[in-house]
C-alpha cells in the first residue's frame, strides 16, 4: 500500500509543479516493480501486490490509468481516497487480507498503520527497489 503523496514528496524531482505526472510516474515504475515478479520481501513472499492510494489534486491521474484489482500479484491498484488518503489507506488495511506493507513517513500513519496489523516502511526503501537496490 502506497501513500503516493508521500512517496511522491521523498523525490525532490519538482513533484509539486505537477502532481498529475508525477502520479503518472510514480505509477509507471510500480507498475513495471509489479510485472517483474521480483519478490520484494524476500523470496518466500512472491511476485508483489501493489495499491497506490491518491488524494488531492493526483486523484486526476486515476482516470489515466487501468483499471486493476487489489491484491492482485504483479498489478498496481489505484485508489482514489474522497478525503484523507491516510484514512483511505487505514480502512483499505482493514478490508485486505494476508501480509499488508504501508510505505510512508508520516508519523501518524505510521502507527495507525501498525495498530491496523501492517508492517511499514519508508519511502526510501520503496525508491531503493524502484531503482533497482
Amino acid at each position: 500500500m502506497v501513500d503516493a503523496a508521500n512517496v511522491m514528496g521523498a523525490r525532490p524531482d519538482g513533484w509539486w509543479r505537477d502532481r498529475v505526472g508525477a502520479a503518472l510516474r510514480l505509477y509507471r515504475e510500480l507498475a513495471r516493480l509489479a510485472a517483474g515478479g521480483r519478490p520484494v520481501l524476500g523470496e518466500e513472499a512472491g511476485p508483489p501486490a501493489f495499491v497506490m492510494v491518491l488524494e488531492g489534486t493526483a486523484r486526476a491521474a486515476a482516470s489515466r490509468l487501468p483499471a486493476a484489482d487489489a491484491g492482485r500479484p504483479g498489478e498496481v491498484a489505484v485508489v482514489q481516497a474522497h478525503g484523507s488518503g491516510d484514512d483511505a489507506i487505514v480502512a483499505l488495511l482493514r478490508e485486505l487480507p494476508g501480509r499488508r506493507i504501508v510505505v510512508t513517513a508520516d508519523r501518524q500513519l505510521r502507527d495507525r498503520s501498525l495498530a491496523a496489523g501492517a508492517t511499514v516502511r519508508g519511502p526510501g526503501w520503496l525508491l531503493g527497489l524502484l531503482r533497482g537496490d
